[in-house]
């Protein structure tokens, strides 16, 4: 087991989320509505999967559903090429409706990385590093 293949996020309102990851950070997906039951975004690598977070939590136990909120310990990050673009998408994120809340900045090892939080709270990472190399799928390589 080495691999993730799908990422989904349990979230409250479809409808801005969708309008969040397709229409304001520019996530691909065959999805043409602005409400649908499920979505999965066609991501180079590992897949991202919104589906609305109650449906989630009983999908995981339908008798005894995990609630709760606040910071999960977990986020997610989105590994750019140059340095710039740590900026570019953390603009872009801002004005799909994100909320920045960690401005980019040169970082202890070596990098520059920013944060910012999707409309259900989630945390993304926005990270640049003079050592990253990447594949012919754009993915992010880490030497073993």
């Amino acid at each position: 087991m080495n691999r993730i293949n799908l990422i989904c996020l349990g979230v409250k309102d479809m409808k801005t989320s969708v309008k969040f990851y397709r229409d304001g950070l520019g996530f691909e997906t065959a999805e043409k509505g602005e409400n649908p039951e499920i979505v999965f975004f066609n991501s180079s690598g590992t897949k991202l999967e919104l589906y609305p977070l109650e449906h989630l939590a009983k999908d995981i136990d339908e008798n005894n559903p995990p609630s709760g909120s606040g910071f999960s310990g977990i986020t997610l990050a989105y590994n750019v090429k140059y340095k710039e673009e740590v900026d570019e998408v953390i603009a872009l994120a801002k004005a799909a409706g994100g909320k920045v809340v960690k401005e980019p900045k040169d970082v202890f090892w070596g990098g520059y990385s920013g944060y910012f939080t999707d409309p259900d709270g989630y945390y993304w990472e926005v990270a640049w590093g003079p050592d990253f190399t990447y594949d012919e799928n754009d993915m992010l390589k880490l030497d073993s």
